[in-house]
């Protein structure tokens, strides 16, 4: 409802300062009455626990030393003028291009993964259509998936955490539209072989295949060069990062490759300016830096290897892992050991509330001297908990029937 009056008169009078403006006289109803669609409101959402990590950062999977000392050399190229200036996508692309093998229409580079994965639900996703993914995995699958009025079809992994193949493979069907693949998964680390994404690609050819490989440096095994080469099935397209093993988080950069009358709807679904031009910058530093790439990634795989002996001589449960961190089952004392490393200096990740992993932990792998501290703070937190094997074999009462991702 709204109600007016006579308006008052604002004449100043000759020589006399400015009146302030008037207050309104008018009273309007705040109250909105239109609502988000359907499908966002059904959306759940993503609260990552960024707060107070002013410690050895080992919760987020990030690059956890720096990026590639070319990246400081090309930002101490820019200008004031210089940010004045919109950024420009397509020279970057073809530089990513040429370093993967790939032509430049093969590569669109976007705002981080969470945007690829964002273009490639908008593009390909209909309501009412299907999208296929294992889990436990990346939370954002869900929220995207949702936010098109697609169905996301969760194939649960057993407790081996092995990649479940056979059952993904039986759950698509015609309505199937998207089947996204994590390898190495996050977070448990599990892998898949190139067979596996042949064959689920060829069962599905009516749907895009999207293989998140945001961990692809720490395993070393890819399908880009299928996309390189046209070899294997032609529906598959790879997404990478450079927020892990590149040390470029902040920035959010990322890229989808496939082939061009797969990845050329992305790109008109994509905005010309979704990669700022520092980002880009940065990219075109770091990605030729494959020195430097190379000595991060053999840091963190002698690291990776540390941490698994650490806990096998703990007799901690943990899974095998080709990514920058490793999983390990603590059981009902999982706070418990959270809250110890942090008193530590030490930030590590409970996984808990992701199906099927109640009491479960995520450490990630740091270079030589924070796996030093690391190691010290894993063996005093156990320690200060009085920790044995027979928790880690522990249900965690807490959680049964309530699991819930973060």
């Amino acid at each position: 409802m709204i109600t007016t009056t006579e308006p008052t008169s604002l004449t100043a009078k000759p020589g006399a300062p400015p009146s302030p403006t008037a207050p309104s006289s008018v009273k309007v109803d705040a109250t909105p009455t239109i609502q988000p669609r359907r499908a966002v409101q059904a959306m759940p959402e993503y609260h990552p626990p960024l707060n107070g990590r002013d410690a050895l950062r080992l919760d987020f999977n990030e690059n956890t030393h720096a990026p590639s000392p070319k990246v400081r050399e090309a930002l101490s190229t820019l200008t004031l003028e210089g940010l004045t200036v919109y950024p420009e996508r397509a020279p970057v692309e073809a530089v990513v291009a040429e370093a993967l093998g790939l032509q430049p229409a093969q590569v669109l580079l976007t705002n981080a993964v969470d945007e690829a994965i964002h273009l490639v639900c908008f593009t390909y996703l209909e309501e009412g259509d299907e999208a296929l993914f294992a889990t436990p995995s990346f939370f954002m699958y869900d929220v995207n998936i949702g936010a098109m009025g697609a169905t996301a079809v969760r194939i649960q992994a057993d407790e081996s955490l092995v990649f479940p193949h056979r059952r993904l493979l039986e759950a698509i069907t015609p309505k199937t539209k998207l089947i996204i693949l994590v390898s190495p998964n996050n977070p448990t680390g599990a892998v898949m072989t190139r067979a596996q994404i042949h064959e689920i690609a060829a069962a599905a050819r009516h749907a895009v295949v999207m293989v998140d490989e945001a961990y692809f440096h720490f395993f070393g095994e890819t399908v880009m060069d299928d996309v390189a080469n046209g070899t294997g099935p032609a529906n598959i397209i790879v997404a990478r990062t450079f927020s892990k093993a590149y040390g470029l988080a902040n920035l959010r950069v990322g890229l989808l490759a496939g082939p061009s009358v797969l990845i050329d709807p992305i790109r008109k679904a994509s905005s010309p300016y979704n990669v700022n031009g520092v980002a880009l910058l940065a990219v075109s530093a770091c990605v030729s830096d494959t020195d430097y790439l190379d000595w991060y990634v053999a840091q963190i795989r002698e690291g990776r290897a540390r941490i698994e002996r650490t806990l096998d001589n703990m007799k901690v449960p943990r899974w095998p892992s080709q990514a920058n961190f490793v999983l390990f089952r603590v059981g009902p004392k999982h706070k418990d050991l959270v809250a110890a490393m942090r008193a530590r200096g030490v930030l590590v990740r409970d996984r808990s509330s992701d199906p099927g992993l109640a009491g479960y932990v995520r450490i990630t792998v740091g270079i030589a001297d924070q796996i030093d501290t690391a190691i010290a703070a894993l063996r005093d937190s156990f320690a200060s908990i009085q920790w044995t094997p027979a928790d880690g074999a522990t249900p965690d009462p807490e959680l049964e029937g309530a699991r819930e991702y973060e």
